[in-house]
Formats: structure tokens, sequence, C-alpha cells
């Protein structure tokens, strides 16, 4: 292969990635209606139990900010309810309503729980020299600096 074909090769995978992930995460839209971030705050708190946001924020790897948006959608379609702390007043946590758990039940697996588990597979040379490549094109993106959840989601954060 030429060198010149190289780049062409690379974007069209590249795309192809961002392909998969939008697919993904309007099929999730279509099953639950639930955005990826929106599947991956309520299994947080599902796991977690009574939550604060900050505790929530440091699980997925999103900021509080994020977080506190997301929470308050599904809040508003009563799947999260928030509770003040019976010891510290000051506190408030994220709680699953019956109707979050019900949502819970409906949603596919998501895309990067598919991928982890054939990334596990690898040898590890394989996984390092994969994290490598991806490292560097991240970097010849200008994209390092951005927040990312390790997620595959391409979509937006409203419901």
């Amino acid at each position: 292969m030429s060198e010149s074909c190289y780049w062409n090769d690379v974007l069209v995978s590249l795309r192809q990635i961002i392909r998969a992930t939008d697919l993904h995460s309007k099929r999730m839209i279509k099953v639950c209606g639930l955005t990826i971030p929106q599947v991956i705050v309520l299994r947080a708190i599902e796991t977690l139990g009574d939550v604060t946001v900050k505790r929530i924020s440091q699980d997925v790897s999103l900021s509080q900010a994020t977080v506190t948006t997301i929470l308050n959608r599904l809040e508003d379609r009563q799947y999260i309810e928030r509770v003040r702390s019976t010891i510290d007043k000051r506190i408030v946590n994220a709680r699953l309503t019956t109707e979050g758990r019900s949502v819970l039940k409906t949603t596919p697996p998501l895309l990067h729980e598919k991928f982890i588990e054939r990334f596990e597979s690898l040898e590890d040379w394989e996984k390092t020299q994969l994290l490598s490549a991806l490292q560097r094109v991240a970097t010849m993106m200008d994209a390092e600096r951005i927040d990312a959840a390790p997620v595959l989601d391409v979509g937006t954060l409203s419901s």
C-alpha cells in the first residue's frame, strides 16, 4: 500500500468507529428511551445505592455538572429521586425509583461492554499497541484534553 493511501484508510476506520457509536446510541434511545450517559448514571446509582453527585461523577468519569444535568432529566422522568441524608441534611443523594429499576431491565448491553470483552481477549502486546496507536490518534486530532468518559457514545445528553 502506498503511503498516500494510509491516511485515507485511517480516516475511513475513524469514521466507521464514529458511525458505530452513533448507531448504537440511536438504538439505545429507540429501545429504552434513554441516552447512553443516562443509562450509565442509572446503573451507577443501582450499584452504589443512595449516592451523591460527586460519587457518581467519580464512578462514571463525567464532570459533576454533566452528572447533575443527567440527574435532572432522570428526575423529570421519575427514574430517580433526590433525598436528603438523614445524618447530614446538607448532603443530597440520588436514589433509583421503581420506574428507574424497571427501565434498567429494558436496556441492551452497552457497546463498550462488548468492546471490553473483546479487548480483554487480546494478548498484552496487542492491548499496548492498540492503546498507543489510539492515544497517538487522539493527540493528532487535538483531542487529548477533551473530557471523555470510558464509554462509547456520541449522542447528546438530552432525553
